[in-house]
């Protein structure tokens, strides 16, 4: 399995991550029959983090297909993995300033995620 793979199975895993966040730093309990019940109660930190959750889920899709794009269409090895990487750091980054309110340094954070995705199309 190639970094880049690996990469894709980290992009799955991040929003799991803050859906766990976000519904523990909830008000209410979890209620498994309402599962969605605990989003209009969450303040601050928790509200970040299911933001950024959100986020992902939209981000994930395009950045794996542009990984397998990238392999299938013959795009040398270590770009694809050193842009894969970077939409990680990226996001991860992302992540950090959504958490922390910083809404300038998440959206740069964003567009560099973006670019990567992007070039990865064109790694061919």
């Amino acid at each position: 399995m190639t970094f880049a793979y690996v990469c894709i199975v980290i992009a799955l895993i991040m929003p799991i991550v803050l859906a766990g966040i976000s519904k523990k730093g909830s008000e209410i309990p979890i209620n498994n029959n309402d599962p969605r019940d605990h989003i209009r109660h969450l303040k601050e930190k928790a509200k970040y983090a299911y933001g950024a959750e959100q986020n992902c889920y939209e981000s994930f899709p395009p950045f794996a297909i542009a990984v397998l794009v990238a392999h299938l269409t013959g795009g040398t090895q270590l770009t694809i993995d050193i842009l894969a990487g970077l939409y990680i750091v990226a996001r991860l980054m992302y992540i950090v300033f959504y958490m922390q309110g910083k809404g300038t340094l998440r959206s740069v954070t964003y567009m560099i995620g973006l670019i990567a995705t992007i070039s990865l199309f064109f790694v061919s």
